[in-house]
């Protein structure tokens, strides 16, 4: 698509690892993601390291070129990759943790999270996420003897989401992502559903590329999703 992607992944993910003979990415074998019911596409993208993280992210790039010819709108993408995401983990819904974020171009920051302890741990592996925004107020941190007053570092038209592993903070309302629960971010704001990203693409916050002539119509994304009439659009 000529658009710079970026993923970070926390987790173990059962159907990407390699070891043994099992139907992991072994010997340069990357297993294929279903594009409307078929895995019979070419894959392009390879893992260059051995880690399950790298094997999901060009899993799921292959799976999008294979899926779409055109950008696809924001809800579209959304939820094309929240069912990537369904199908890798239904694979192990038990062992599996999968949590990662997946920048997409200049705007597009999404989240995920399948979260799970490790056999044998009591440490939790998810995400969580909290918004700040006016009227910015002292921050405590979780690990340390520190604090932030974001007031005097910050102005009345900043607004930030912050995600991590555990909350950073201890007087902050965080949110921990649910089981199966992709988020897309932008401008600070967390979109639940595909249907909430419609407000997103029309602020132009969109996938742009300069190698990708045509884009669907957001129109037409609209009609499908059954928000069109009344939309003022």
């Amino acid at each position: 698509w000529g658009i710079p992607f970026i993923f970070a992944h926390n987790g173990d993910v059962p159907l990407f690892k390699r070891s043994g003979d099992d139907q992991g990415a072994v010997r340069g074998y990357l297993p294929r993601l279903a594009v409307n019911g078929s895995k019979d596409y070419d894959q392009v993208f390879f893992p260059v390291g051995d880690t399950d993280s790298e094997a999901i992210f060009c899993a799921i790039l292959n799976a999008l070129r294979a899926q779409f010819q055109t950008l696809p709108s924001l809800p579209v993408l959304h939820d094309t990759i929240r069912k990537l995401c369904d199908e890798i983990v239904e694979y192990d819904p038990e062992l599996t943790i999968l949590n990662f974020l997946m920048g997409c171009g200049e705007n597009v920051q999404f989240a995920y999270s399948w979260p799970g302890a490790r056999p044998g741990s009591s440490v939790w592996n998810g995400l969580y996420y909290l918004v700040r925004e006016p009227p910015f107020s002292v921050a405590d941190l979780e690990d340390c003897d520190y604090s932030i007053d974001f007031s005097k570092v910050t102005t009345p038209e900043d607004r930030v989401a912050v995600i991590a592993t555990k909350p950073l903070t201890k007087n902050e309302e965080w949110i921990e992502l649910r089981r199966g629960e992709l988020i897309l971010f932008d401008d600070g704001l967390p979109h639940l559903e595909p249907t909430a990203c419609f407000d997103v693409e029309t602020r132009g916050h969109g996938l742009k590329s300069n190698h990708v002539l045509t884009c669907p119509s957001i129109e037409e994304d609209m009609r499908r999703y059954g928000l069109f009439q009344g939309s003022g659009i």
